[in-house]
């Protein structure tokens, strides 16, 4: 086990859960999370608002063939996150990249395919 299982198994969990509460403990309060696919980074709030949506647009959310990777301060974590949103469901390959500090995570930087995502739904 890695020294940062627990946080990166609570991340697993929150997201499967919809809980922006329980991810919310997991961040600093100066997070800044990151996504290939708009380049913004987001703050705290905004991104536990992003999660409030996702969990108010799927029926469930699950994850699968987890690898994770120490790496100095963190982790990598790659995974295939699937949705469920009522009408239809879709998977989702994903790596994040995680800082922490603390026992805090201070930046995330999620990278997945866009064109997968506009799929979505349709």
């Amino acid at each position: 086990m890695g020294a940062f299982d627990d946080i990166a198994d609570g991340v697993v969990a929150a997201i499967t859960a919809g809980d922006s509460a329980a991810l919310g403990e997991l961040y600093a309060d100066d997070v800044v999370v990151w996504h290939n696919t708009d380049g913004i980074e987001m703050t705290k709030e905004e991104n536990l608002a992003s999660l409030d949506a996702l969990a108010s647009m799927t029926t469930g959310r699950s994850f699968s063939n987890i690898r994770r990777y120490e790496i100095e301060g963190g982790f990598v974590q790659q995974h295939v996150m699937h949705l469920d949103w009522g009408s239809g469901s879709g998977d989702l390959a994903a790596c994040l990249v995680v800082k922490v500090e603390n026992e805090k995570i201070i930046r995330a930087d999620e990278y997945f395919d866009g064109a997968t995502i506009a799929t979505f739904g349709s």
